[in-house]
Formats: C-alpha cells, sequence, structure tokens
C-alpha cells in the first residue's frame, strides 16, 4: 500500500526547468524545496535570446508540429528519443500561448499576433521572441508563479546553496540531497522522497564559454559518481557567433542572423581594407554560396564548422591570429532602418557594443565560435503507450537510472541528439520541467515508504564523506591553484575536445586529465576560512570537473563516426571512401527523396512510423531505387552501415573516477534516420 509521502520534493537549479517542475508539483498541493546556487533570477536560463519554438504558423507557410519533429530529429542527426521530441514539439504551441497568459511580453505582429522569427536548421518562422531578451522574460514570468506558491507555504528556496551530495537508501533510490549553504559554509542533509535535477550544462569544464560562471556541470558530475549514467557527453555545441574575451565569451545570438544578418570574409586572405568600403564582388559570403537553400541559417554545427575552416585557411579577419569572421547587420539596416533592428535586437546588440567594440548598426562584427550547450547530459527514461506516444501517468519519464533521481533541462540527453537547433533549448527547458514535475509527484505518491518514515541515520554516511573531502583539501599544502589548474582543465578541452577531433589528442587529453587529477591533490587553497570561501567551493566543482571531462573525452575517444557536434574528420565519407559525396534528392518529412525508396524496399518497413509495407508498396518502392545510381546506392549503404553501428546513446558509467562506456539503444517511433542535407 502507498504510504504518501510528506516530505517536500527537492529542485535543484533554479533556472526555467526547475521552476517549471516546482511550479508543476505546487499545482498539486505538494511542496516543493529549490535549491539554487544563485537568486533564481539570475539562473543561467536569463540569458538565453533568441527564442523559443513552436509551430504556431502564423506566418501562414503550412508549418506544423510534424516538421518541427522532422529538423528537431534531423538536426540531432536521429540521435534523439523520438517520441519526447514528437510530444515536446505537438506541446510547443500551448506551451507558448500558457507564457503569454503568464505575461510574457512577447513580440507582437502589426495585427497583434505573437511575432516569429525564423532560426537555424528549419525554413519556416516559428521561433517566437520577445526582443532579444526572451530567456529573462521567461524566466521572471515563471519565478512570479511560483512565488505565488512561495507565499502560500508550498515553494521553499534555498539560494546560495550548492548541491554536494546526493542520499541513497540500503536499496539505492535517492532520498535527498547534501547542500552547503555558500555564505555560511555549513553542510547540511535535506531529505526527501524524490529529487529533481535541472543544473543546465557543464560550460565551465571547457574554461571561457557563453555559459554564466557557475555552470560547471559539478552537481551532474555528483550524481554520475553517485551511480547515475551520463548519456552522450562527447556532444557539445560550439556556436557559431560568440564575442571572444579575455574572461569569457559571450553570445551572439543566432536571432541577428534570424533577423537578416551576413556571414561574411574577404576573398582575398588578410586583405587589409575597410569591411564598410569593400565592394560586395570582393566579399564570400561563404554559407550563402555553400548553403543556397539555408543560407546563413544553417545548423550550429554546419555553421560553426564552415567559420572554423575558413579561418584556418586564412581568410579570417580581427588581427592576430585573424581567427574571426564578420556578422554583418548594415545590410539590413540599409533595408529597414535602425530603428527597426534596434527594437528587434537592442539587448545583443548592447553586449556588442560594450564588449566587442562599436555598434553593430554602423559596422560589421567579428565573431568566433564559443562553446554554448551540452547536449548529453544525466541519462532519463520514459514511459510510452501502445501507440509510442508518451504515457503522462507514469512515474518513471524524466527519472534516471536511480529510482527517485529525476534530470531536467539541460542537465539530461534526451532531446536534442547530436546537436540542438537554436530554440528549442528553451522549449525543452520547460517541457521536461513540465513532465519530471509531474511524474516525481505521481512517483512520491506511489512509495511503500517514506524517507521520514526510515532510520534516522540517513544521509549521515553521505554528510560525513562531503565533510571529509572539504577537510581534506583545506589541510593540503601542495604547489597547485586550483585557478590555475582549471584554466589549463579548459585550454585543453577547448583544444582538443570542441570542433575537430582525432583520436591521437583526446587520447593525450585523457592522460592529461588524470595527471591533473592527482594534481589536484596538491593544491593548496589561499583562503582557509569557513565563512564565504569561494575558493573552497570552487576547489569542490573544479574534482567535478575533472571526472565529468573524463567521460566527456572517453565518450569522444571511442565514437568513430561524424555526427551532428561530433566531428572526426578522419570518419567522414570522403575520407573514408576517398570518394565524393554524390548528388542525391533530400528525403524530408513530406518527401521521400532518393533515400525514402532505398531504405523502404531494402527493410519493407514505411520510413515514417516503421508500419510493415503492402508487397505491392515494396515493389513500387524497388523500381524507385533501382533508378539510382551506382554512387548513390553506395553511399546509401555507407550511412546505414554507420547508422547501424553508431546510432546508439554512449552509456557513462563512473568506475572509481573512470568512465565504463557502453551504447544503449535509440527510442525510435516516429521517422527512421536518413541522411543530413542542408544544401
Amino acid at each position: 500500500m502507498a504510504n504518501k509521502s510528506n516530505l517536500p520534493i527537492i529542485v535543484v537549479g533554479g533556472g526555467l526547468a526547475g521552476l517549471m517542475a516546482a511550479l508543476k508539483i505546487a499545482e498539486q498541493g505538494q511542496k516543493v524545496r529549490l535549491f539554487s546556487l544563485v537568486p533564481v533570477k539570475r539562473s543561467h536560463s536569463v540569458c538565453a535570446q533568441g527564442g523559443i519554438n513552436g509551430a504556431v504558423n502564423t506566418m501562414g507557410e503550412n508549418d506544423h508540429p510534424d516538421l518541427h519533429v522532422y529538423d528537431t530529429l534531423k538536426g540531432g542527426e536521429f540521435l534523439n528519443d523520438q517520441v519526447l521530441v514528437r510530444e515536446m514539439c505537438y506541446h510547443a504551441p500551448g506551451i507558448i500561448y500558457l507564457l503569454d497568459r503568464m505575461g510574457v511580453p512577447f513580440t507582437r505582429t502589426y495585427e497583434g499576433l505573437i511575432a516569429f522569427r525564423r532560426f537555424g536548421g528549419t525554413l519556416h518562422h516559428r521561433t517566437a521572441h520577445a526582443g532579444a531578451s526572451t530567456g529573462q522574460q521567461l524566466l521572471y514570468a515563471l519565478d512570479e508563479q511560483v512565488r505565488r506558491y512561495e507565499a502560500e507555504g508550498l515553494v521553499e528556496k534555498f539560494e546560495f546553496w550548492d548541491m554536494i551530495g546526493l542520499v541513497k537508501d540500503s536499496e539505492g533510490h535517492a532520498r535527498g540531497i547534501i547542500a552547503q549553504d555558500m555564505q555560511s559554509m555549513e553542510m547540511k542533509k535535506f531529505l526527501s522522497d524524490a529529487v529533481i535535477m535541472a543544473t543546465g550544462g557543464c560550460g565551465l569544464v571547457f574554461g571561457k564559454s557563453t555559459n554564466s560562471q557557475v555552470v560547471t556541470g559539478s552537481a551532474n558530475s555528483v550524481c554520475y559518481q553517485a551511480g547515475a549514467i551520463y548519456a552522450n557527453g562527447e556532444f557539445i555545441q560550439v556556436h557559431p557567433t560568440a564575442i571572444p574575451g579575455e574572461d569569457k565569451l559571450r553570445l551572439m545570438s543566432e536571432s541577428v542572423r534570424g533577423e537578416g544578418g551576413r556571414v561574411w570574409v574577404p576573398k582575398k586572405p588578410g586583405d587589409p581594407r575597410d569591411p564598410l568600403t569593400m565592394p560586395d564582388s570582393d566579399k564570400w559570403f561563404f554559407l550563402e554560396e555553400k548553403y543556397p537553400k539555408y543560407g546563413n541559417l544553417v545548423p550550429r554545427d554546419v555553421a560553426t564548422r564552415e567559420i572554423f575552416d575558413v579561418c584556418l585557411k586564412g581568410f579570417g579577419v580581427g588581427g592576430g591570429d585573424n581567427m574571426a569572421v564578420y556578422l554583418d547587420l548594415t545590410y539590413l539596416v540599409k533595408e529597414k532602418g535602425k530603428e527597426f533592428v534596434r527594437k528587434k535586437l537592442g539587448a545583443v546588440l548592447d553586449i556588442y557594443s560594450k564588449f566587442g567594440g562599436g555598434d553593430p548598426l554602423d559596422v560589421p562584427m567579428r565573431i568566433f565560435p564559443g562553446m554554448h550547450y551540452t547536449m548529453g547530459g544525466l541519462w532519463a527514461d520514459f514511459d510510452s503507450t501502445a501507440d509510442r506516444r508518451l504515457n503522462w501517468d507514469s512515474g518513471k519519464n524524466h527519472m534516471t537510472n536511480i529510482p527517485g533521481l529525476y534530470a531536467a533541462g539541460e542537465c539530461e540527453f534526451q532531446y536534442h541528439g547530436a546537436n540542438r537547433l537554436g530554440a528549442n533549448a528553451l522549449l525543452s527547458c520547460l517541457f521536461s520541467g513540465m513532465v519530471a514535475g509531474k511524474a516525481a509527484h505521481i512517483y512520491t505518491g506511489n512509495l511503500p515508504k517514506s524517507a521520514e518514515a526510515m532510520d534516522a541515520s540517513l544521509g549521515d554516511a553521505e554528510l560525513k564523506q562531503c565533510q571529509a573531502f572539504q577537510e581534506q583539501v583545506t589541510r593540503q599544502d601542495g604547489n597547485e591553484n586550483v585557478y590555475r589548474l582549471h584554466q589549463e582543465l579548459g585550454l585543453l578541452m577547448t583544444k582538443n575536445v570542441t570542433v575537430i577531433r582525432n583520436n591521437k589528442d583526446l587520447e593525450s587529453t585523457l592522460g592529461a586529465l588524470s595527471d591533473m587529477q592527482q594534481r589536484f591533490g596538491r593544491v593548496k587553497l589561499v583562503d582557509k576560512g569557513l565563512a564565504g570561501n569561494h575558493e573552497l567551493t570552487f576547489a569542490r566543482w573544479m574534482y567535478n570537473m575533472i571526472v565529468l571531462a573524463k567521460a566527456i573525452t572517453r565518450g569522444a575517444l571511442l565514437r568513430d563516426e561524424f555526427r551532428g557536434a561530433h566531428y572526426k574528420p578522419a570518419f567522414e565519407y570522403t575520407a573514408v571512401t576517398r570518394k565524393e559525396v554524390p548528388k542525391f534528392k533530400t528525403t524530408t518529412w513530406t518527401d521521400d527523396g532518393d533515400y525514402g525508396p532505398y531504405y523502404m524496399a531494402r527493410t519493407g518497413l514505411n520510413l515514417r512510423g516503421g508500419a510493415q509495407l503492402t508487397p505491392e508498396q515494396v515493389a513500387a518502392n524497388k523500381a524507385k531505387a533501382d533508378k539510382l545510381s551506382p554512387e548513390v546506392i553506395e553511399h546509401f549503404k555507407w550511412f546505414d552501415e554507420v547508422n547501424e553501428k553508431w546510432n546508439k546513446p554512449t552509456l557513462a558509467r563512473c568506475v572509481n573516477t573512470e568512465p565504463e562506456i557502453t551504447y544503449g539503444q535509440v527510442k525510435m517511433g516516429v521517422m527512421a534516420p536518413v541522411p543530413r542535407k542542408y544544401d
């Protein structure tokens, strides 16, 4: 018989995913304890600029949730969990209207409708936005709703608290957390019957990134070290347009290209002329030239590689190492005027004026790719119905392999596959928070025994372990500085585990990480105080980042393919076969193209949904496939072989701080993988 829990559910993280999870739990009348490193209004979600996707179709482009599903799967190179992606995309319009009712000041058309802009990886205007500060507006609106329940006593916030340990019972179920007050440095155990992780990505593992300075992945690493599977860690998104800085990188939103910004370099390497006086005939609009259909709005992994490539070939601009390209809004200014552009993009333009120098309305911006997002994260499950839809009545949804431990938002792996499409991040945070919040409420209501009825010593062992770690680090008297060690980590990971990867460098990186872990034992803290000791907090983060970096790097080393953001040139089709990729017609959601008939004739299954075809349908597809050239057939066979071997999520388990890698199965149900083309 279920023993309904009276303990609050713990939510770790105060961004969009955490707030939405807390909101959904409180709506059921159940209490929530919400932990955040910072005041929730300063959570990293506030930095999101561009918008949130949903196939609302106010532009009359015949957009549909199915097309949103297809674009998301194709963008992620079919490594996404398809049932969840479909559920998310079908709920997206309703989520946007919900936010509208909450008071989010979405940009409007002249008719008063919510305005939508186009983002990368789609041909539709699908991105609702609030100027160029969408994340801030969404976060503030959600916090207003949560504060209503806070006033009623259903939500209790613990701001400036760091999760440093996971409490488990004798059966291995999550039963709470160990957290540390970052001001008093007090450590406490907090018991619960469910813990929802909504702790974001791991940007600081790569040193400089577009992420906030608290986005370390430390809490995710804590769960990983406690037995949670870390999935697809090697899939790291490097955003194509960031502003380099001495301290960190600043994002230059995809919305700039969505509104009409153009990427270019001079056709002549090292051309010293002023970009404003250079004629178009001397400019190379390389994205528009290589991808005429999508232009400057190809998916982020594609744009990043192209920008990286032109800079390595000597076409870059910017002085010094010339590792930058122009992102030019002056064409849009000439067409629409400065007032129009500033109204659309004011927030991001101010960022460039402050940190990049110069007014983007008058001069082209100089940008370069920078680490931005974590597609991988804590492995999480879901329960589906017989017709391959999400079973909303299951407590299994978004639960990790540790019963009672949930993951939502950027810290989990399910929605984005090998590459995230722009403006799907805010959507996946909100949707996964909805799912996880409801599932945790269902789960705790069906437990046979609550943590409050267990032995009073529950959690004491984990608390002592956290205290012992702190005492050890405080006592160390070596010659290593934790901040210098972190700088080395960032340089190492950025150089070898971001845009271009090769096995030799990845192997050496693993060796360097093991050496770094040993050197951590020689870290000497300058600050020995026990109040507001950020150096001590950062030392704990640093250790956890090293452990997580090993899982990321090991996954990258073992995955010998080129998929999405994981680019190993040695395993491209052209590198393996020494042949050019042949021309063939793209397969889409609405068009079988050339691969569709080949696949359906070979498997006897429908490309979409996987239903068995009739003999007549198989014969008709075979007749079409027989007309394909031998070069195209050879390429399709290679594509199938690679997918058979590698279209599987990487599953990392932590054994004595070392990652043990196995592979799972992608949960299909919508569409078979098809070759990814954007030209």
